[in-house]
């Protein structure tokens, strides 16, 4: 049997595991994001924090801010500001729509990934969420301990 090898070229480098925690996802899209040079070799090194970082719609384009990418040393002359607004590419339709749900519907972009692609091109995942008020996050963990337990006991019974 011919199994297929995992692609070499995608990467995770960077993942917000406080989103899904501190927002109610309600849907996510993948984005290209504009880097410079020196961004983009410490990425393939895994220096980046996108925890603190979110997104904005502002005069028709779709900017990342506040995402930490490190400095890469051998870029010492023309290395990069390690925390400026970076620039992401997503189509007018998609973008429409995400300005309609910040501006109208209260709602938050949000980075969840940060990563290479099969081809090796940098993207982002942006989730477009409603932050989560304390008694949501209790419940939302309760039906997760609720789920295990079903699944321990499902797995006793057989």
């Amino acid at each position: 049997m011919n199994k297929e090898k995992a692609n070499p070229n995608y990467k995770v480098v960077a993942e917000n595991r406080r989103a899904r925690h501190d927002y109610a996802i309600e849907e996510d899209l993948e984005c290209g994001i504009i880097l410079a040079g020196s961004e983009v070799k410490s990425l393939r090194g895994g220096g980046a924090n996108i925890a603190e970082s979110y997104a904005a719609v502002e005069h028709g384009e779709l900017w990342l801010v506040n995402s930490y990418i490190a400095p890469y040393e051998q870029a010492k002359t023309f290395g990069h500001d390690v925390r400026r607004r970076r620039k992401l590419l997503a189509s007018r339709r998609e973008l429409a729509r995400m300005w309609n749900a910040t501006q109208r519907k209260g709602m938050t972009l949000v980075p969840l990934v940060l990563y290479f692609n099969h081809r090796g091109i940098a993207k982002i995942k942006i989730g477009i969420a409603k932050g989560k008020k304390k008694h949501d996050k209790r419940h939302t963990e309760a039906e997760r301990d609720w789920n295990r337990q079903k699944q321990r006991l499902l797995k006793q019974r057989e």
